[in-house]
């Protein structure tokens, strides 16, 4: 690496690419969204306390659906670690074609998907709402900009599986007019846009067909909104059907380097010459099984596990398209990680491994938001 280390250590604001908060605040119905998350403490690894204490200044908000009949919110990781005990979890989803895909989790039906999709979005809204100006909903990476100048969480929504999305589309347009700005078409699990990967270890990410004709559909219709299609959760096959019929930057929110943890839900050096050749991006996954040589969760792992795949990464996609899709509420965190407000120790991990100033804030925010301006256009 070319880079030297910086005297600089000045805390840096970090933008990410993924969290799943919103599962864990649709999940604890008991209590006020709005005040879980703005005042603390959240069930789980996020909330706006621990947000501003870490230097986590914003990133994609994803509304997920959990798979029916799982005893808790369904991880990256297919485990259920740093649930905190006493979470809700919601039950009227409907199992769905399981028997044909045994090495998926079921998948909802669209109704219940619509429903959760929707309120998730909403808690959003009223996040904001009571935030007095805390908190902000960007649609633009002007607006994301211009939050965090103002020390306002940046918040983009996103969406990981369509299941809540009709086939004639109908829903895309009512959730871009509320702020959708980013949509991954599958989680692992097959939908009427196409096959998810399954959770594998040690596997190739070609595991099944890809998109189907809706999901290619769907795929230009983001193009003509300029949403940002996510392809963390598509198969092989899927992310290049996408490579060929998008003329977006081809993003993976938070998936790591199949040649280091040669999971089903990472990047082969193929896959990620197409990303560099698009002006794409990848978001490191803080999840251990995603990082680790033997797809562990291992209680000896650190967030130096992290900084090999950002080091990689690098190597193969050059310093303007690498940034971070931690997954907080998500997976299962290295143990000196815990929840967002070891930021600090990733970040001055990758001072030690000689980071500058310049690289880290590329590293930590400028390449997300730089991305999302040119996939949104403004």
């Amino acid at each position: 690496m070319n880079n030297k280390v910086s005297e600089i250590e000045s805390l840096v604001p970090v933008f990410d690419g993924h969290n799943d908060v919103l599962s864990q605040l649709w999940l604890n119905h008991h209590q006020q969204p709005e005040h879980a998350f703005l005042q603390g403490p959240a069930c789980g690894q996020l909330d706006l306390p621990r947000c501003r204490e870490a230097g986590f200044a914003g990133g994609l908000f994803a509304a997920y659906v959990s798979s029916p009949k799982l005893p808790s919110v369904a991880t990256d990781s297919g485990d259920t670690a740093n649930i905190v005990p006493g979470c809700g979890i919601d039950t009227r989803f409907l199992l769905e074609g399981t028997k044909k895909h045994p090495d998926f989790s079921p998948t909802p039906d669209l109704n219940s998907a619509r429903d959760v999709t929707i309120g998730m979005m909403a808690f959003l809204l009223r996040i904001e709402k009571s935030s007095a100006g805390a908190v902000k909903i960007c649609r633009s990476a002007h607006e994301i900009r211009q939050a965090m100048q103002n020390q306002a969480l940046a918040v983009v929504m996103h969406i990981e599986g369509a299941e809540a999305i009709d086939p004639d589309l109908y829903l895309l347009d009512v959730l871009y007019a509320m702020g959708l700005r980013s949509i991954g078409p599958v989680w692992s699990r097959p939908n009427i846009f196409g096959h998810g990967v399954p959770f594998k270890f040690p596997s190739t990410p070609d595991l099944g067909p890809g998109l189907t004709d809706l999901g290619i559909r769907l795929v230009k219709a983001c193009n003509e909104k300029r949403i940002m299609v996510d392809l963390s959760h598509l198969d092989e096959k899927g992310f290049w059907q996408v490579a060929k019929h998008s003329d977006a930057p081809l993003v993976a929110s938070h998936s790591n380097a199949h040649a280091l943890s040669a999971q089903s839900r990472n990047l082969t050096d193929k896959q990620l010459a197409a990303i560099k050749e698009s002006g794409g991006f990848v978001g490191v996954n803080f999840g251990m099984s995603f990082l680790r040589e033997d797809g562990q969760k291992s209680p000896d792992a650190t967030v130096h596990e992290m900084v090999r795949h950002v080091d990689y990464l690098l190597e193969k996609l050059g310093e303007d398209h690498v940034g971070f899709g931690s997954d907080f509420d998500g997976v299962t965190l290295t143990p000196d990680m815990v929840d967002v407000r070891g930021l600090h120790k990733l970040v001055a991990a990758l001072r030690e491994a000689g980071y500058n100033q310049a690289l880290l804030e590329k590293v930590c925010h400028k390449n997300w938001i730089k991305v999302l301006e040119r996939t949104w256009g403004e």
